[in-house]
């Protein structure tokens, strides 16, 4: 847990008047080192001495594949860029806690690495080396540490192998008072940072105002130190240009990507027609959302309005556990007495998810915090409708290619009835005009060819 913040100076990371800085049960983080490489080596390949090679090392997702937008990030351009020679890719996951990475839900693992205990510590994944690294559970404070003991683990290796121009990619802005002493370290290995701001984590509703008020002089510490900021929306570009316009920062634009192929399951296939079975769930007669149960997403509005509507089509809720919140909204909204509103739980395999999508009336999109977010644009990708929250990240990605509702009580419940209302011609409009969007500016071809150049310079 996060015990105190503190104003100083702090063991050779010099930070600016008015830091606050975390202390973790006495400990500070920044004196936690990362786990030995004999605990996590990667099999020194003869990708590591090749020449003309470009090693992205690449931290802050905790995991791969999950629903977290820089998981499915992760997943995607490494799945892009595997057969790219000129690329290779260090994944620096976490091997425990909340999010942490679970290698048994991905296909095409191979060369898995275990220590002593019988845990896996390393494996390729999309000819990716893909590293665990345990941190002690210690509340919010472990996302910061983990981040730290990652990005030491790739100055460790980078050192130990003689890497040259590497390229330490940080997703998210965890670190800010431990950064410039970081960065620092890295440029005498001869290696370049480069960070994805992300989209505003300090406004996060989760957070209490002290937690918020260090990732806002986080986020402030890491602009000002990273050599490139590698932007998923115009907006939070604009953000990061606008509000520390007194660094000069360095920044690229590039999305996240997606993609309109169908799935590969028929509509008699038994994994499709089991999951609505066991559900209870019919096609084209369900509304569906998918996101992280967090109260950012608009959880408590989508069901709200979704209770007032006049829908006779259901409402499955796609989306990871969270007891606690659970209780609380059926507390508030009384949800559990909607015969509509449906808990489904997760959905990993991709090509379902994707036959899901495909089989929904409609799609609603809650996000409010995040930028640029993938399962909008999967949503895009693959549903006919979509309802999104308004805000500018995500008009900014559909534009006219989705209906748009607001926070106000009994706005978003009209929009529902009205979309029950919709000709199947109305609603195909929507979904080509969503598909030609996806196509022209968010495909992972495309997304893949931005991040190569960014790499290659």
């Amino acid at each position: 847990m996060i015990c105190s913040f503190l104003f100083e100076k702090y063991q050779g990371y010099a930070v600016e008047p008015g830091l606050l800085q975390m202390v973790v049960r006495g400990r500070r983080i920044n004196n936690l080192e990362a786990e030995t490489l004999a605990e996590n080596e990667i099999t020194t390949t003869l990708e590591t001495k090749k020449k003309n090679k470009r090693h992205i090392f690449i931290i802050g997702a905790k995991s791969i594949g999950q629903y977290g937008g820089y998981e499915t990030f992760i997943d995607k351009l490494t799945e892009v860029h595997e057969n790219e020679e000129s690329i290779q890719y260090y994944i620096v996951t976490k091997a425990n806690g909340n999010g942490a990475m679970d290698e048994t839900i991905l296909s095409s693992v191979s060369n898995v690495k275990m220590d002593k205990s019988g845990y896996v510590r390393s494996f390729k994944y999309h000819n990716a080396n893909v590293v665990k690294l345990h941190v002690p559970e210690i509340g919010a404070a472990q996302a910061i540490l983990y981040d730290v003991k990652a990005f030491k683990w790739c100055l460790n290796y980078i050192s130990k192998y003689q890497i040259s121009d590497a390229v330490i990619y940080v997703l998210a802005c965890r670190i800010g008072p431990f950064f410039g002493g970081l960065v620092r370290k890295a440029h005498k290995l001869n290696a370049k940072v480069y960070v994805n701001p992300d989209g505003h984590e300090w406004m996060r509703a989760k957070w209490a105002a002290p937690i918020r008020k260090y990732w806002k002089e986080s986020e402030r510490l890491m602009v000002k130190h990273a050599e490139l900021l590698i932007c998923d929306s115009v907006n939070i570009e604009k953000y990061i240009k606008e509000e520390y316009n007194r660094y000069s920062p360095k920044t690229t634009y590039i999305a996240y990507g997606a993609d309109i192929t169908p799935s590969t399951l028929t509509d008699d296939n038994p994994r499709f027609v089991e999951w609505l079975e066991e559900h209870g769930l019919k096609p084209g007669q369900y509304y569906m959302c998918c996101g992280r149960f967090v109260p950012e997403n608009s959880f408590e509005i989508m069901i709200r309005e979704f209770m007032r509507s006049s829908s006779a089509r259901d409402f499955a809720i796609i989306t990871t556990s969270n007891d606690k919140f659970l209780t609380e909204l059926d507390e508030k909204l009384g949800w559990s007495k909607d015969k509509r509103i449906k808990f489904v739980g997760t959905v990993y395999d991709c090509e379902l998810l994707k036959k899901i999508r495909e089989n929904a009336y409609a799609n609603f999109h809650g996000h409010t915090v995040g930028g640029t977010n993938p399962s909008l644009l999967e949503a895009l990708g693959s549903t006919e409708l979509n309802l999104l929250i308004d805000v500018g990240f995500n008009r900014e990605v559909a534009e006219d290619a989705a209906l748009y509702w607001g926070t106000e009580e009994g706005e978003l419940a009209k929009l529902i009835d009205k979309c029950d209302e919709m000709t199947d011609q109305q609603r195909r409009e929507y979904e080509l005009n969503a598909k030609e969007r996806i196509k022209s500016m968010f495909s992972w071809k495309f997304i893949g060819k931005e991040y190569k150049r960014v790499w290659s310079t």
